[in-house]
């Protein structure tokens, strides 16, 4: 029997939320442990399913894993297989990340092409190009990307045509263990970026410039052995921000920092919430209506574009109207229909969408496309008056660790059910 998440809606939420670790950034951490021979340890580490999916892979590649609450152990001393098969590539696109460390230390690699999120053509050109460009040979024969450098990687210069977060983690972590000084232009600058960077450095690389346009990269023989802990999930964290504001509630995150996340509090603040600064996080609440606040997604330290359905529910029930521009994913907007079920006013034209406010959202079933569209419903879902169901829920616990009991931690009255059909 298919599952949905229930929310009675009009709670405000009111407490502490504790934020998990960072999705984006545990991927390709785990996947760094392809660089070494000896253990990669990993702490604050979140319990979802896409971790879980990373760890069946690399242990299909022959690492061992241990887990231990949110710490993971890996350890790629005995590799047993190069190819990553599509059965696992296929529900997560950051699985293609293995596809640089494994042609850098064994010199071939055999990987799916990636699947995920439908949100549009996210093609690995750029991911091949950077390869080929440091010495391997990259086919596509029946699906899968085959990457050979049978006599190693070696340093190259080279320049992204478009900016890429996991192109960028991908070929950081091949250069790192190439030979000679790779140069890499027109990166993505995520704070993501900075923590593989960081945890790289402490296992031996020498990696400088991530958080720039520009990362170098000094290649060494072999990476060793580090501990490092995952940054918060500032996309979690942003989302938990927009639920205090979109239910007149009062929350306090910890365990984060407003840091990662520059553009989204000042967009915030436009549309009225109240920041409070703390020593492990922050303080957010609103004393007044949300204002209309225009919006345009791009690369960071820009609005990041996996805020833009949560930031859409929360404008739909603005004084005013707001447009929204998505500029990094042309299927983004498939949330909006859902939200229109609820009674948001909203028109899509081209590229941007244009909410007008209402004065409240009214529940009603609704279907997630994506991880963050997910979330967006849930918080539309939050603020609604009556009930709303959520299917599809596969997407929300790819991304969100514990959902349900940080909310009904904080006032929410919300529970997955079973249904019939």
């Amino acid at each position: 029997m298919p599952t949905v998440l229930r929310i009675q809606g009009g709670r405000p939420l009111k407490g502490t939320i504790e934020i998990s670790g960072a999705k984006n950034s545990a991927l390709p951490l785990m996947v760094a442990s392809l660089l070494t021979d000896k253990p990669l340890t990993l702490t604050n580490v979140p319990d979802l399913a896409d971790i879980r999916t990373i760890t069946q892979l690399l242990e299909m590649l022959g690492v061992t894993a241990q887990v231990e609450g949110n710490i993971r152990t890996l350890n790629a001393a005995h590799i047993t297989s190069t190819t990553a098969p599509y059965d696992l590539v296929k529900t997560m696109r950051a699985s293609v990340l293995v596809l640089g460390p494994l042609v850098a230390r064994y010199g071939l690699a055999k990987v799916s092409l990636p699947g995920g999120c439908a949100l549009g053509a996210r093609a690995v050109d750029v991911h091949l190009e950077g390869l080929q460009a440091m010495g391997a040979t990259c086919e596509l024969e029946e699906g899968y990307i085959i990457a050979r450098a049978p006599k190693g990687l070696h340093g190259a210069h080279f320049t992204m045509r478009v900016v890429s977060v996991g192109a960028t983690e991908n070929l950081m972590m091949a250069a790192s263990i190439a030979k000679g000084q790779t140069v890499l232009r027109n990166v993505a600058r995520e704070p993501e970026i900075i923590d593989l960077a960081n945890c790289l450095n402490a296992m031996g690389a020498n990696v400088q410039g991530a958080g720039t346009d520009t990362i170098t990269i000094e290649g060494v023989p072999l990476l060793n052995g580090a501990t490092h802990k995952v940054i918060p999930d500032r996309l979690e964290t942003g989302s938990y921000a927009i639920a205090a504001l979109i239910t007149e509630g009062d929350l306090t995150l910890t365990n984060t920092s407003l840091e990662y996340l520059p553009m989204v509090r000042e967009t915030l603040e436009k549309a009225g919430a109240i920041f409070e600064d703390h020593k492990d996080g922050f303080r957010i609440y609103r004393n007044g209506p949300i204002h209309g606040v225009d919006v345009m997604t791009e690369p960071y330290p820009g609005f990041a574009t996996d805020l833009q359905a949560p930031f859409m529910a929360l404008m739909g029930i603005c004084e005013g109207a707001s447009m929204i521009t998505e500029t990094i994913f042309e299927n983004r907007f498939m949330h909006v229909p859902e939200l229109s079920r609820m009674g948001a006013n909203i028109q899509v034209h081209g590229a941007s969408a244009m909410i007008r406010g209402v004065k409240h959202l009214s529940g009603a079933p609704v279907m997630a496309t994506d991880i963050r569209a997910s979330i967006g419903l849930v918080l539309a879902g939050l603020a609604a008056h009556g009930d709303t169901s959520i299917s599809r829920l596969y997407h929300l616990d790819r991304g969100y660790e514990n959902l349900e009991a940080k909310l009904q931690a904080c006032g929410a009255v919300v529970e997955r059910c079973k249904i019939d059909g």
